[in-house]
């Protein structure tokens, strides 16, 4: 099968449609949604069918022209904006567009386009950084999607993994299936095989099995926000990951770009985390799990400290911690280490 661009628009300002894959529907089917009211694409970003921090940024600047256009104004924006309170890249993507705009739709789709080619930009950059940790015969854990179908581009976690397939190199992936929703599993799996990748699906409980059996040497992520102390919000069970790769000694590295950091939040105590659906995980597909006199308790994300984080692969290189405050008050284009 092969895939649509995650997020696009087609069309001029005044009737164009913003146009994405809905991914609640992977990988049985591929069906494409054409959203031209701002309660659809509101109604996607929550619901999921467009996810992943850079893809919600793009599809929030296009779904800015359709509030504007809709006459919707600031309200509307700021509607859009909330949709999904952890994922930083919507509300810079909306902030910039609003600030871009002035109220005008053909400016806002004007400035939608330009965050939309940067973050093309962007995953290449941080594929060909991240690239340069994965070695021949080495298995890669990642967890959750952060693929092409998380962005407008290649992806953040998966582009290194892309960007050394074609160069050549030889490596397997262990794809945490991800709960409670399987991103993992359906997402992920789906584009490492698509693009011949030695891709292994395994439980979230399991990689603590695969680490100890000496299976992997490196792990990857996403991010959805990332503090300024470099304290990292991620798909929930990230942090336990990190903390499984600390105890094996296995580096564990996040990919993402600059729009992903929240520099006005000090550590990962100040980062909002989205309470999801109890059904999520009551009753996945319709069918009851949990009995209803049973407590659920669903985070969408968690929050990994700094301290076990080797380091943030970037559009600008592969950063530290303690690197991030210069790096974040800089001018774009500053070179990592």
């Amino acid at each position: 099968m092969s895939l649509p661009p995650t997020v696009t628009w087609q069309g001029g300002a005044a009737k164009g449609d913003l146009v994405i894959i809905d991914q609640t529907r992977l990988p049985r089917e591929l069906i494409e949604l054409r959203l031209n009211n701002l309660d659809s694409v509101i109604d996607a970003i929550k619901r999921l069918a467009v996810r992943g921090a850079p893809a919600i940024g793009v599809a929030g600047a296009y779904g800015c022209v359709i509030a504007l256009r809709s006459g919707l104004g600031d309200k509307g924006l700021t509607r859009l904006a909330e949709a999904r309170p952890t994922a930083v890249n919507l509300k810079w993507a909306v902030d910039r567009v609003r600030a871009a705009a002035k109220g005008d739709p053909a400016r806002a789709l004007k400035e939608a386009k330009l965050i939309h080619e940067s973050d093309i930009e962007t995953c290449a950059a941080i594929g060909r950084h991240g690239a340069k940790l994965i070695k021949n015969g080495s298995g890669v854990l990642t967890h959750c999607n952060a693929g092409a179908l998380a962005t407008a581009g290649m992806g953040t976690a998966l582009a290194p993994m892309f960007t050394a397939h074609k160069a050549g190199r030889k490596f397997s992936v262990f794809a945490d299936e991800t709960r409670p929703l399987a991103q993992g599993a359906r997402l992920t799996s789906f584009e490492l095989a698509q693009s011949g990748i030695d891709v292994t699906v395994i439980t979230d409980s399991m990689a603590a099995v695969v680490m100890r059996e000496g299976r992997v040497q490196l792990a990857i992520v996403g991010a959805d926000r990332i503090a300024r102390n470099g304290d990292t919000a991620n798909k929930i069970g990230t942090y336990g990951v990190a903390t499984l790769c600390k105890a094996h000694d296995i580096p564990f590295y996040v990919a993402a770009p600059k729009s992903t950091f929240d520099a006005k939040l000090k550590s990962g105590k100040e980062i909002p985390i989205e309470q999801r659906d109890e059904n999520e995980i009551r009753r996945p597909g319709g069918v009851q799990l949990v009995p209803d006199k049973a407590k659920v308790y669903n985070p969408a994300f968690d929050v990994t400290p700094a301290r076990l984080i080797a380091g943030f692969i970037t559009e600008d290189g592969i950063l530290q911690a303690d690197d991030l405050a210069d790096w974040l008050s800089a001018p774009p284009g500053r070179a990592g280490v």
